[in-house]
């Protein structure tokens, strides 16, 4: 199945390029790339966290998008800018600027397809900076080509309602939320017996200075923890995983539907 989690109707590499072609209304049509990353999350979960939640949470909300709404998914970007966690076996990382020209040489032939509307639908916490420039200078070069640098998390959902609040601060990686979305999805290839709990080490007290945040250091991962995990994976559940795949996915169909009937603000008129 080379469609994964993606409903294969809404898989756009099976279309074929008459198909595309003769697409109606392309520059409405939402295209979707979504980018995770090869790296380590701890001990107890496999290096693919991050790439199976981004194409798994596509998957749910593509299959719930009603039909009138045309959206394809791209195939899954793996690998991503991952250097954070590279003293750790196993990660795969792209630098900043490789990560940036995959994007933006992808987005060019979407757009000579046509298509003038696209999402770079991210999981991973490392790289947001570099989808915000990716679509910004797109966008710069081709005005009329919307690009929407989105992450995966930051839709409505309900990890409020699931998490506890030092759990919600400081669990960024491989924690409870990550632990009970991979329960759902990948069951099999968790090992609950190897899960921890551990939290940053040595964070500023009483300052203004934080992981992160609006005022933030840089770190790398093995700075703030001896086994990868940055949160509290063993009290994670398959049934808050459910909850948080359907609440999250739910988050995302709102998106692309908004999306779809976007249109750009015009504030400059030629004369």
């Amino acid at each position: 199945m080379m469609h994964s989690f993606i409903p294969p109707d809404r898989f756009f590499p099976y279309l074929t390029w008459t198909d595309i072609q003769a697409m109606p209304d392309k520059e409405n049509v939402v295209i979707i790339q979504p980018v995770g990353a090869i790296e380590q999350h701890g001990p107890h979960l496999p290096i693919i966290v991050d790439s199976a939640i981004a194409v798994s949470v596509l998957g749910k909300a593509l299959a719930k998008l009603d039909s009138s709404v045309p959206a394809y998914a791209l195939p899954l970007l793996y690998y991503g800018k991952s250097n954070e966690h590279w003293h750790f076996p196993g990660t795969i990382t792209l630098s900043a600027q490789t990560l940036l020209t995959v994007l933006v040489e992808m987005a060019e032939s979407i757009y000579r397809s046509g298509f003038r509307k696209l999402v770079l639908m991210n999981a991973h916490g490392g790289q947001p900076q570099v989808m915000e420039i990716a679509a910004r200078d797109i966008h710069q070069k081709y005005e009329d080509f919307l690009v929407f640098p989105l992450f995966t998390w930051r839709v409505p959902h309900i990890a409020k309602e699931l998490l506890s609040p030092k759990e919600l601060e400081f669990g960024i990686h491989a924690g409870d939320a990550e632990t009970s979305l991979l329960l759902s999805i990948l069951p099999e290839q968790v090992k609950m017996e190897r899960a921890v709990a551990e939290y940053p080490h040595g964070l500023p007290e009483d300052s203004l200075l934080s992981m992160e945040g609006k005022l933030p250091f840089a770190w790398v991962t093995r700075d703030l923890t001896q086994s990868g995990v940055l949160g509290d994976a063993t009290v994670a559940t398959k049934e808050k995983g459910d909850r948080l795949l359907e609440s999250v996915s739910d988050g995302w169909v709102q998106a692309i539907q908004d999306i779809y009937k976007f249109r750009q603000p015009q504030a400059y008129k030629s004369q």
